[in-house]
């Protein structure tokens, strides 16, 4: 018995081997690496530690990852790159193979200037799964890059010299913390390089070996070059390495890297390569990738569907990164050693983006990651106190919006991925929901976050929302019925900036509608959108956002505008609002579900052409064939699903919207041992219509199918046509559902007024959210309660005055409270203007510097007005002549949005409004450099003087400092509010 198990096992592997098909072949991993793409050529492994990669971009958004296609010039090779992100980091440990003398200066942009760099052209580069190679012009050596996960591997073949050199830089890039370089060997270096950038305290250290003895080094400290100096600390190190080349042999360097101590890098070097093989290392590279792409076969296509098809499937395995030595030790989020116990620790989570398409292709192919990737979100909870947003190497960036790491935990656990602790987990995501920070105390009150509360509110109500329906489908899973009801109710809040009006999201201000409204305008009350890109975004609850919309067919026809509207967008410069077909921007993510609700109204041929059109249009294997950054696989993995012929557009939902399946055959390899097989009979690119659909040899007219369908093995076989078959996922049934149907909330009422300040008296309205709704409020400060008032009419104030409400429906369910407060101004000044602000930041115009009533810092809030590459300046008219005793302005200082203090403030006062004599003059002393959000009221008084008119001016910074990550661009001077204390 035992030998015929023994025999069956050797069939079944010999069986697995003979199925893996050469697919690396088909990948081009310089796909990205031009238009705004942000990928990387090198080399690397899946999901590995090291990405060892050439370096030709020091700065700008096209710099993120080091690499842009259009550059003609290598600085070097360094060993950790992000993948398709839109902020830069990583570039550390950078290597450069040189010859001749050695000049070692600050990097600059030729060789001339840094002593290094070297030209190179395409034309005599290469790039394949783990391994990269490119001729160095200047100097006439050819470099080739391979790794293990945790080890990069340089083989560097130097014309025949003894001035073959290999130049270190460990300042390369971004802001240097720390860093130390010791000389063990004449084969042995090691060191550590400690950063600041996107990631605020990055480690890395590295241990460095050569395959033959160094014959003359040097170290230089500041730039400060000594030869034979055998070690240095500092913030600026660079090194050179020179080696004799005269028998043609190539140069081997191995550099092992760790984020936890250099012993840890020196038991990776040992672990993963004790050799010197790059052969061999270069083979296990490309068959671990031959691995991972074969989790998915297809078959057919033409050849430029299958290249990109691959390369999308092996962007989607760059990130999220091994973050773990090899003995398991790592660098958690309190930035101390721990130990992984019983799982892989991964950095690199770039959850706004791979929530959406990334992480639920991870749960049909990368099971064991997956559950990986949800103990190392509960390592970081226990360790840094929350579950990750944006974590890089230990950071938390706090970028983009959301918690979506419960999305991910959340979906998992619906399609019963297990190996992480439930309970735990649940905890987890409670407490990400239950915290006080970016507009989460707002959104908890009111149900809603408003402008004034936080940036980007619309977006961030609009995600929470969907996070919480996440949370309660855990609550679900575990039994925990309040807890259920609890957030099944806040899932519902994108109810609450939904304006029946317009049929858009809306961003809200002091209770009402931020009016003037234009869908196209792009603003800080989204993330990289405007309300065409976000009103869509419900998936918790499609059947409740078509209710919103008055039923299916208004929501189609709503869709149908989507992409047929004109593209134009207006508003705020966003270089992410790429790929627009009408206003739908398949170049950043918040668009990405859209083609597929097509389906939910039971038009999925609609969705079976916009989902064709998106993938021939935007996806091309070349070099600028991504129409949007990658980010980290989600650009990717939406192209890997849609062309396998599906979407998940609800995580946390185990449930697959079917669109146009774009190859004869995909057959799914799945962890299990079973496998899943979609078949296109008669595709075409013609024939991008479903006509008919069988589901493991019975008749299929559902326009979707189940994640335990995919689990459970199978074959989904569809016939296409070059028509649309409307009687094929329409009947009853035939449609997915994604519909809240406990404790459905009320929406709050709205109010709505000429403006928030006023002079003698001021007309509000108040507006119910859906019909037949009662709405009671009060004037005095009190809730609404028994003795509100029943609004009928519009009703006046003619003094200051905070206003709330309530809407009641007709089973005496109510809303949640919306308050508002009106101003009575202070005073009857009147205001001119001789500078242009930015429209979008207008304080309500140049009244609202006068108005008392002051801004906050939220920049984006209204109230503060923004001049960007300009001076502030503009004279007060007090009416009659005043004594004037103090004079002042507030101004903010944000540097991150590119807010900078004045450098000065200039007071002058007149009789006349022509004559003018100066008055007073106040310098700024805030640092430019300092990252705080800083407020600060430029006053002081003065001998008083007799005026009627006072003239400010604000000195604009200017150009964005070389240290700045928009360095070049021009600085804003935002100012709110004037003040002036003056009396008869």
């Amino acid at each position: 018995m035992k030998l015929f198990n023994g025999l069956l096992i050797l069939l079944l592997l010999v069986t697995s081997v003979s199925a893996q098909r050469e697919l690396t072949k088909f990948v081009d991993p310089f796909v990205g690496t031009g238009g705004h793409g942000h990928t990387f050529p090198g080399a690397a492994r899946p999901f590995g530690m090291v990405q060892l990669s050439p370096d030709t971009r020091l700065t700008g958004w096209d710099g993120c990852s080091g690499y842009h296609y259009s550059d003609q010039i290598i600085y070097g090779f360094s060993h950790t790159h992000l993948s398709g992100t839109g902020v830069s980091d990583y570039g550390d440990i950078l290597l450069m193979p040189t010859v001749g003398e050695v000049s070692i200066r600050a990097a600059g942009g030729d060789k001339t200037v840094n002593g290094y760099a070297s030209k190179f052209s395409h034309q005599r580069e290469k790039a394949r799964p783990g391994y990269y190679a490119v001729k160095l012009e200047d100097d006439q050596i050819f470099a080739e890059l391979t790794a293990t996960d945790r080890v990069g591997f340089h083989r560097y073949t130097y014309p025949a010299t003894d001035q073959a050199n290999v130049i270190l830089d460990l300042a390369h890039r971004d802001k240097v913390l720390d860093s130390a370089l010791r000389i063990v060997s004449p084969t042995r270096i090691e060191g550590f390089r400690r950063s600041d950038a996107w990631a605020r305290d990055q480690v890395v250290y590295f241990v460095a070996e050569f395959s033959q003895p160094v014959t003359e080094y040097g170290i230089a400290l500041d730039d400060q070059l000594k030869i034979g100096l055998s070690d240095a600390r500092g913030t600026n190190i660079k090194a050179f390495f020179r080696f004799g080349t005269q028998s043609g042999a190539p140069l081997l360097v191995k550099v092992a890297i760790s984020a936890v101590d250099i012993a840890g890098a020196r038991k990776n070097l040992a672990a993963e390569l004790p050799h010197w093989n790059f052969a061999r290392v270069q083979q296990d590279a490309a068959a671990a990738w031959n691995r991972e792409l074969n989790k998915i076969q297809v078959s057919g296509g033409t050849e430029a569907q299958l290249r990109t098809f691959y390369t999308a499937l092996y962007h989607t395995m760059i990130a999220p990164n091994l973050f773990m030595d090899a003995d398991g030790r790592y660098r958690g989020r309190d930035l101390k050693t721990h130990t992984a116990r019983g799982f892989a620790n991964y950095t690199v989570f770039s959850l706004w983006d791979t929530f959406r398409a990334a992480h639920p292709l991870y749960t049909i192919i990368e099971q064991k990651r997956t559950h990986d990737f949800i103990n190392t979100f509960l390592a970081q909870y226990d360790e840094g106190g929350r579950l990750p947003v944006w974590e890089l190497a230990g950071n938390e960036t706090e970028c983009m919006i959301g918690y979506h790491a419960v999305s991910v935990i959340a979906d998992a656990a619906r399609k019963g991925i297990g190996g992480f602790d439930r309970n735990k987990a649940f905890t987890a995501m409670k407490h990400s929901a239950e915290m006080e920070h970016f507009g989460l105390a707002a959104y908890k009150r009111r149900g809603y976050i408003s402008m004034e509360d936080e940036p980007e509110s619309v977006s961030k109500t609009l995600e929470y929302a969907y996070d919480d329906w996440c949370i309660a489908q855990m609550a679900a899973l575990l039994g925990k019925q309040d807890d259920y009801a609890r957030f099944i109710r806040r899932a519902q809040y994108y109810k609450d900036v939904f304006d029946p009006a317009t049929s858009f999201a809306r961003p809200r201000q002091n209770g009402g509608w931020v009016a003037p409204f234009d869908p196209r305008e792009v603003t800080f009350n989204f993330t990289e959108a405007n309300a065409w890109q976000y009103t869509f975004f419900a998936p918790q609850d499609i059947s409740g956002l078509i209710e919103l919309f008055g039923g299916k067919a208004q929501f189609a026809r709503k869709l149908d505008e989507l992409f047929t509207t004109e593209s134009k967008t207006t508003g705020r410069e966003q270089a992410d609002i790429t790929g627009l077909i009408g206003q739908y921007a398949h170049g950043n993510e918040p668009s990405h579900h859209m083609a597929y609700l097509y389906d939910y109204v039971g038009q999925p041929w609609q969705t079976q052409a916009r989902v064709r059109q998106i993938m021939d249009e935007f996806y091309k294997p070349q070099p600028d064939g991504l129409i949007g950054n990658e980010d980290c696989g989600q650009m990717s993995a939406w192209y890997v699903l849609s062309a396998a012929g599906f979407y998940q557009v609800t995580p946390g939902s185990p449930i697959y919207a079917i669109g146009s399946p774009l190859f004869p055959a995909v057959r799914f390899q799945l962890e299990n041992g079973r496998t899943f097989s979609i078949k296109a009979h008669n595709a075409t690119p013609q024939n991008v219509y479903i006509q008919s659909a069988t589901l493991n040899g019975r008749p299929y007219s559902k326009a979707y199918f189940t994640h335990r369908d995919v689990m459970n093995g199978g074959e989904l076989v569809f016939r296409m046509g070059a028509r649309p078959q409307r009687a094929w996922g329409t009947g009853a049934g035939d449609a997915p559902t994604s519909a809240i149907l406990d404790d459905k909330i009320i929406p709050p009422p709205v109010f709505k007024s000429a403006s928030q300040t006023f002079g003698d008296q001021l007309e509000v309205s108040l507006l119910a959210a859906q019909p037949a709704m009662k709405l009671y409020y009060t004037t005095d400060g009190t809730e609404p309660g028994p003795a509100a008032q029943l609004y009928n009419n519009p009703f006046f104030i003619e003094h200051t005055t905070t206003i709330k409400s309530v809407a009641v429906a007709n089973h005496g369910e109510r809303s949640q409270t919306v308050v508002a407060t009106f101003h009575k101004l202070p005073h009857n000044w009147g205001i001119e203007l001789t500078a242009q602000y930015n429209r979008q930041y207008t304080a309500g115009g140049a009244q609202g510097l006068i108005d008392g009533v002051r801004g906050g810092k939220n920049f984006s809030a209204g109230a503060w007005q923004g001049y960007q590459g300009q001076d502030f300046a503009a004279v007060i008219d007090l009416g009659q002549e005043e004594t004037v005793s103090r004079l002042g302005a507030g101004f903010l200082q944000n540097i991150r949005s590119w807010i900078f203090m004045p450098t000065r403030v200039d007071f002058e006062l007149s009789h006349d409004g022509r004559t003018f004599t100066p008055a007073l003059s106040i310098p700024n002393d805030v640092p430019a450099d300092s990252y705080d959000e800083v407020i600060k009221d430029f006053t002081r008084n003065i001998s008083p003087q007799r005026a009627r008119y006072v003239r400010i001016k604000a000195s604009n910074y200017g150009k964005l400092p070389a240290w700045h990550l928009g360095a070049g661009g021009d600085a804003f001077i935002f100012i709110d509010e004037i003040m002036i204390e003056a009396g008869k």
